[in-house]
């Protein structure tokens, strides 16, 4: 019998998929859900994992994804929603009010649909946790990417006021937020030499996450180590955010910390 019940939105690849494996070896029935029948694939062939293709958006693919869990598993400890989308042109650029509306379907309205499903069955379970995958760029700003920062943000003090809301309940609801992160998404990146070099440049550890090290994160968020914590938004980004920007951190001889 699983040791507990997590279902994983944006599973398929990057981060999403990192918390399938850490938290299906670590004894969890996982329901991984994902746009990507494609990417589902490879995660549905452990028993222990049960694959649903849906949009997070979609109310239908919210409440369905909890009854997976509760149909396969007995019941729902932990929600991780990790769905994101980015990518918009600039604001007054053709198409870029529709631009923000898709992402904010995946990015805030997804969320907000996840939360209201998971509750029901984390209450009757009595109690459980939510983590959100939010991001750095919801911290502060970036150029370029205002509709993503802007979802982010909205996403973080989502997190803030439902944790308030939930967490006499015994629901404690946290997110994470990673910086510069090894997966697919950011593959283009990191292929640009001197785009890579840049960035990675301000990044006090001096490179970038592995997705495993932020499913380690959520983990615990997730985990009864973490049982007093809720409404929180954690940096995972090798000190990025410690920095307000003006100097850049010393760097190191030799290769950087693993």
């Amino acid at each position: 019998m699983a040791r507990g019940a997590v279902v994983v939105t944006g599973a398929a690849a990057g981060i999403g998929e990192a918390c399938v494996d850490l938290f299906a070896e670590r004894g969890f029935g996982v329901v991984a859900v994902d746009v990507s029948e494609e990417g589902l694939a490879k995660l549905g062939t452990r028993e222990d994992v049960v694959t649903l293709v849906g949009d997070v958006a979609d109310p239908a693919t919210n409440d369905a994804m909890v009854a997976l869990a509760v149909e396969r598993f007995g019941r729902l400890d932990t929600a991780v929603l990790n769905a994101g989308l980015g990518g918009a042109p600039p604001i007054e650029a053709a198409g870029a009010a529709e631009s923000l509306d898709t992402i904010y379907a995946v990015n805030v309205r997804g969320l907000v649909l996840g939360i209201r499903a998971a509750a029901p069955a984390l209450r009757a379970a009595g109690g459980g946790s939510i983590v959100v995958t939010s991001s750095g760029a919801g911290l502060r700003g970036d150029p370029y990417t205002w509709a993503y920062n802007t979802t982010k943000a909205a996403a973080n003090n989502l997190v803030r006021s439902a944790a308030l809301d939930y967490a006499f309940e015994g629901i404690r609801i946290n997110a994470v937020a990673p910086g510069l992160t090894e997966t697919p998404r950011t593959a283009g990146q990191r292929a640009d030499p001197a785009f890579a070099a840049a960035v990675t440049r301000r990044v006090p550890l001096g490179r970038w996450a592995r997705p495993a090290e932020q499913a380690e994160v959520i983990w615990f968020l997730a985990s009864p180590a973490a049982s007093y914590i809720t409404g929180a938004v954690i940096p995972v980004d090798g000190g990025l955010s410690a920095s307000n920007g003006i100097l850049l951190p010393p760097t190191y001889h030799g290769e950087p910390p693993q």
